[in-house]
């Protein structure tokens, strides 16, 4: 098993079965739909008091923000649907590689951050950090088991890619109306 927030080749790596957030960019693989997440704009209480909550997009510019490097577009935002969707450039307050320092970051109230939905979802039931900008929102985006082959799996990694399938689906953090 690895945990990696990279796309990585399944076969350079030798991975039989990989779940994948977005969209397939290799039509040649088989995939099946678990869920979706939603990208979440999200502060603390503390921050927003301190700072107050921005109500637009556009309204970013005069916050801090605190923003992932691992995605390309790291200083753009993005909201709205994916047509038509609103840009937003950032001058970031930090610049941080791991989600779980951008957590311990927002919640700590050094500024807004935007995560996946599911790596909030506890902190937004436990009124730790406060969703934001929610009518701005892009559209959600999937969750899928991807694999290179089902015909040819053998049975141990079938029998994985069916209980995985079957256990991971039924995750309420992969459901768009859980948020």
């Amino acid at each position: 098993m690895q945990l990696n927030d990279r796309n990585l080749d399944l076969v350079d790596e030798g991975l039989d079965v990989a779940v994948r957030i977005g969209y397939l960019q290799d039509s040649s693989k088989v995939a099946r739909k678990l869920g979706e997440v939603t990208r979440v704009t999200v502060a603390s209480p503390a921050y927003l008091a301190q700072r107050g909550e921005p109500h637009a997009p556009a309204e970013l510019a005069d916050h801090d923000t605190i923003v992932g490097t691992l995605h390309t577009s790291m200083r753009e935002w993005r909201f709205g649907p994916r047509e038509s969707s609103e840009r937003v450039r950032l001058t970031p307050r930090l610049l941080l590689n791991e989600v779980e320092t951008q957590l311990l970051a927002v919640r700590a109230g050094k500024g807004i951050a935007r995560l996946l939905s599911y790596q909030v979802a506890d902190d937004l039931a436990a009124g730790t950090l406060v969703r934001l900008l929610t009518a701005y929102e892009p559209a959600p985006i999937p969750v899928q088991l991807v694999a290179n082959h089902v015909q040819w799996m053998p049975l141990k990694v079938r029998t994985f890619w069916d209980y995985a399938y079957q256990h991971l689906s039924q995750l309420a953090q992969l459901r768009p109306q859980h948020f």
